[in-house]
């Protein structure tokens, strides 16, 4: 059985509220699960402890039982220390976008066009 410590979202509409629960990855997000280990709740002030709670001691248990945390609780094990810090590439942060790649290449046409006449 493949596991997974994710969150389950609750509360209302554009009021969520989350669950750390180990679960089945075939289970759906909200559906069932084994345990609940944890609370995140994101409209709290990312400084605030009441933000992510979680019981350490449960979701060390399911990570030796072979769960794979989610990449949103991974970050939380890591906030918590619990976790080592995962090296994470984003490969297309300094990439510019296809609408600023075509203004630089017609700038740069026009700029060697200026130069080509002026010779």
């Amino acid at each position: 059985m493949a596991m997974k410590i994710r969150l389950a979202r609750g509360g209302s509409k554009k009021r969520p509220h989350y669950s750390i629960v180990a679960t089945d990855s075939r289970m759906p997000r909200d559906g069932r699960f084994l345990e609940k280990l944890g609370t995140y709740n994101p409209l709290l002030a990312k400084d605030s402890e009441e933000r992510v709670k979680m019981n350490m001691e449960r979701v060390q248990y399911w990570i030796a039982q072979g769960a794979q945390p989610t990449d949103r609780v991974a970050r939380f094990l890591e906030a918590a220390g619990a976790a080592p810090k995962a090296e994470r590439a984003n490969l297309k942060k300094a990439v510019p976008g296809a609408k600023a790649t075509k203004r630089a290449e017609e700038k740069a046409k026009k700029a060697a066009a200026a130069t080509e006449a002026a010779e």
